[in-house]
């Protein structure tokens, strides 16, 4: 409205851009409050009753015109402000929905449990959300502490959904399970009573007790990295994996009691857990993220937080943009020590 007001000003009444001040309130409606859109128009008004008066057409059919093309727009762009608000309160309340339900979903894990440290982070490819269909929690347990780490297959709600199935089951079960494998099986049957079937889930269960006795489980999921205090880098992968989580209808359960892979920590030992978002994640190239060779030094040193936001600023550096698809990481540093949350 002012640069409107400049070049009437400049270029006299032979122009006389009175009906030009509507557009000032169709302005405020995009942004502005009701109240704003009625402050335009009364503005808009004066202008050009200022304006008609200045080129000695004050009570000309031109400045009528113009009048009521302001009021006209001023009254649409109201309407259109008080619309635009309502949509925005709606999706504002729904927003802070979805937020509490993630922070119910994703309840923040302690820095320490037990017997070892940990270090947590999560991005999701979804704009609008903070969590998609990848999975992680820890819980203590009686000799030390649990851990489940996973991929919903699929993208939407219903992953989200199938996610939080599965966190609440291993919640449920893994602080007073005599072993891990009674663990995965409250999962699958919680899938197979309370979801469609019509996803399945990769997951690692593990298990890590105080005297550094280790247990993972691998059901279909990329095997977590162990780097040794001496230096040395080994996947930890089981002889024969179990189905994912939501199979076992099409593959007959696996019995993994005494199953899966074993190893002794010990204290400064660190395992490392992701899912594929990290690695299959590409360059402009197409090549995939390669996990080991690149993950492996970053975990010597630093604090478990400060090692995976190294991690991701080296993703970034490898993709050349942001995520295309969810992805979890899961640092565990084994400092012994007793249980406790």
């Amino acid at each position: 409205m002012l640069g409107t007001a400049v070049v009437d000003a400049v270029t006299g009444p032979e122009y006389n851009l009175l009906p030009v001040y509507a557009a000032g309130p169709a302005i405020a409606s995009a942004r502005g409050t009701v109240r704003n859109v009625a402050a335009m128009g009364g503005l808009a008004v004066l202008l050009c009753l200022l304006f008609a008066w200045k080129a000695d057409r004050f009570g000309h059919l031109r400045m009528w015109v113009a009048l009521f093309a302001i009021a006209y727009v001023t009254l649409a762009s109201a309407y259109a402000a008080w619309a635009r608000l309502k949509v925005e309160r709606r999706l504002i309340d729904v927003r802070d929905v979805a937020r509490t339900l993630e922070d119910v979903l994703f309840t923040p894990v302690p820095p320490e449990l037990g017997p070892v440290r940990l270090g947590t982070s999560y991005v999701s490819a979804g704009r609008a959300t903070l969590i998609g269909g990848d999975l992680y929690d820890v819980e203590p347990c009686s000799d030390g502490m649990r851990l489940v780490v996973g991929d919903v297959q699929g993208k939407g709600l219903e992953t989200v959904r199938c996610a939080s199935v599965v966190l609440t089951a291993f919640r449920e079960a893994a602080p007073g399970a005599r072993e891990l494998a009674d663990v995965g099986r409250r999962i699958e049957a919680a899938l197979e009573r309370r979801t469609d079937g019509g996803r399945f889930v990769t997951a690692i269960l593990a298990e890590i007790g105080r005297d550094g006795g280790l247990v993972v489980h691998n059901h279909g999921h990329p095997p977590p990295l162990l780097r040794t205090r001496d230096g040395e880098v080994v996947s930890v992968a089981s002889g024969e994996p179990g189905p994912p989580f939501g199979l076992t209808g099409l593959t007959g359960p696996a019995d993994l009691r005494d199953g899966g892979a074993r190893a002794t920590l010990r204290v400064g030992d660190r395992l490392f857990f992701y899912t594929d978002g990290l690695s299959e994640a590409r360059d402009d190239e197409g090549r995939f993220y390669p996990v080991r060779e690149r993950v492996a030094p970053l975990l010597a040193t630093g604090e478990p937080e400060e090692v995976l936001r190294r991690v991701r600023a080296d993703v970034a550096a490898f993709t050349g943009g942001p995520p295309d698809d969810d992805s979890a990481l899961l640092l565990v540093e084994f400092r012994g020590g007793v249980t406790g949350r």
